[in-house]
Formats: C-alpha cells, structure tokens, sequence
C-alpha cells in the first residue's frame, strides 16, 4: 500500500509538471510603468504592457481589474496563440488626485502563472497653488 501511495503522488508530480510546461505563458516585457511627473490637468494618460505567450497553448486574458476606479485596463479578449504578442492598455485619470501614486492591475490568464501584476506610478502635479 505504502509502494501505491508514493508511486500515485510521483504520478501526480509528473503530471503537473508536464502540464505547466505545456501550459500558456504570458511573458511581460515589462510589468511597472512610471510616468513621471504629470499635470492634474492634463487629462488621462496611457501605456501598454507588451506580453509574449510563450507557452504551447493559447492563452486567454480572462480579466484584468484595477486596484481603483482612476485606472482603467484593456485587454484582448481573442486568445493569443504561441509565439504571438499582446498588449494590456492601461489609462489612468489624474484629475483630483494630486500627489504621488501607486496603482496595480490584476491580470487572470489560462497560463502557468495564473496571475500577473501590472503596475502604474508616478507624480500628479497639482492643478491649482493653494
């Protein structure tokens, strides 16, 4: 029975690893974005986050949420084959947030890992001197 059991677990371990190695991959080039310094007045401001899937399977972005309603992200709904290149929009809208910031996005794939963080910072210059 004891033979059974570590012959099952190493069955599994075998598996999972052929699996992830098998799996959709979204390869960031880059996963932080500084903007700078940038006016409140200004309007919004954009970057792209480029990915590669580099795993063997298509890979489908199935969401992408922000840390707060001042940030917006895009992300392709048709799957990304292998080899192939995607682009994860994210705007975010200064106006009455003077300061410095911080924001992430949250981005859920079909992919080994199942998750990857974006994120945005920089400094919002105030509109007014009070």
């Amino acid at each position: 029975m004891k033979r059974f059991i570590i012959a099952f677990i190493l069955l599994t371990i075998s598996v999972a690893a052929t699996w992830s190695q098998e799996a959709a991959c979204a390869t960031f080039t880059s996963r932080v974005h500084d903007f700078g310094v940038i006016k409140e007045e200004g309007g919004p401001v954009t970057t792209e986050f480029e990915f590669t899937n580099t795993g063997k399977r298509p890979l489908l972005i199935i969401d992408a949420t922000a840390s707060c309603g001042c940030t917006r992200p895009e992300y392709p709904t048709k799957p990304i084959k292998p080899g192939k290149k995607g682009r994860i929009k994210v705007t975010y809208s200064p106006l009455g947030r003077p300061g410095a910031f911080r924001k992430s996005v949250k981005v859920r794939t079909n992919g080994d890992p199942k998750t990857a963080t974006l994120t945005i910072e920089g400094t919002v210059t105030p509109s007014h001197q009070r």
